[in-house]
This record gives structure tokens, sequence and C-alpha cells, in this order.
């Protein structure tokens, strides 16, 4: 059976549709992009270095903001313990034969400017500290998901000694979320409704006088 003109120029295009259907919704890499799964990895470690050290900066306020004395105390405990986390960072990089170099965590910036905006659109004391608590805890999880992709990156690419400091900051951050969990249940958010209910009561008094 012979191929005619015509058969030919409708199998060009059907290839051509099913080209574009292949590539639709595909996001263009970058020039930059990493083609293997150790680039990723050093990338990854990069944002997350950027992402401690904002971090450094951003715990401070939150202390200053915070009234409540075990968010205070659980605050100051995560700013050490973060501080030492940057240093492990450094320490991952010297291993893997990597300069540590931060790169902007877009993550990070977000969740921090969202831990800002929290602070702004609440009153000093139980409620802003529930406020705190809250934004810190999305910052633990993220980290949590972060420090544990990149263990099992580090140990897929059989870098099993960046993998154990790496598992050492991952039990950090978890333990760190617990904490938090613990100074919300146990006082702060319970403050943060009698604060609310005291706040209609008053409201209701002056409306009863008018």
């Amino acid at each position: 059976m012979k191929t005619t003109e015509k058969d030919t120029k409708e199998k060009t295009a059907a290839k051509k549709t099913t080209e574009t259907k292949s590539t639709a919704g595909k996001v263009k890499a970058k020039s930059s992009a990493a083609e293997g799964l150790r680039e990723l990895f050093v990338d990854s470690l990069k944002d997350i270095y950027w992402a401690e050290k904002a971090l450094t900066k951003a715990l401070p306020k939150m202390k200053k903001n915070a009234t409540t004395e075990n968010l205070i105390a659980a605050i100051e405990d995560h700013l050490e313990v973060t501080k030492k986390q940057v240093a492990r960072l450094e320490e991952v990089f010297d291993l893997i034969g990597e300069k540590a170099v931060a790169k902007k965590c877009d993550a990070m910036e977000g969740l921090i400017k969202e831990g800002e905006s929290i602070m702004e659109e609440t009153e000093v004391g139980a409620v802003r500290d529930a406020g705190i608590i809250a934004a810190s805890q999305k910052i633990e999880h993220y980290e949590i998901a972060t420090y544990g992709t990149l263990v099992a990156f580090a140990k897929t690419l059989g870098e099993d000694a960046a993998a154990k400091l790496l598992s050492e900051t991952l039990a950090e951050e978890k333990e760190a979320d617990v904490t938090l969990t613990e100074a919300a249940y146990n006082t702060i958010n319970f403050d943060a409704v009698e604060e609310e209910e005291d706040d209609d009561k008053s409201k209701e008094k002056k409306e009863s006088k008018k």
C-alpha cells in the first residue's frame, strides 16, 4: 500500500499535536537547573541554609512579642539550637566538598512574613502568643519536611556522614514542634479563649450601660 502525500501530512500533523499535548503545562527549566540528584541535594542544602540564617533573625522578634514565660523560653532555646543547625549545615557542605552558600528560600521568606503579619494583627497577650505558636509550627513543619527529604537524598547518594548530621537536625525540629504543641495546649490557647471571653463581657457591659 503506497503512502500518499496526504497521509504523510496527516501523520506529521498528528505527531505535532501529540508533542504539543505532552509538553503542555510543563514548567520550562532554567539554564542553571539541576540535572542530577546530587545537584538537587546541594541546591536544597543552600535553600535551607538561607532559611535557617533568616530564622536566627526572625526568632528574636518573636521573643520580644511573646508574653508567656514558657513560650519565651521555648523561643530562646530554639534560637540557640538554630544557630547550631547553621553551623551543622556548614559542616555538611564541607563533608560533601561544597562551599557553604545560601540561596534565597521563598518558602521560609513567606512563612516569616506571615508570622510578622500575625503579630501585627493580634493584640499583645495570649492571643498573640497563640498566633506566634501557629506561625512557628508552620515553620517547623516546613523544616521537618525539608530535612526529611535531605536525609533521604544523602542516603541515596551514599553521603552517610552528611545524612547522620542532617538526621540530628531533623530530630531537633521534631522536638521543637512537640514543645510548641505542649505550650499551646497546656496554657496559651486556653488563656487566649479566656481573654476573648473577658473582652466579650466587657463589651456587653458597655452596651448595657448605653
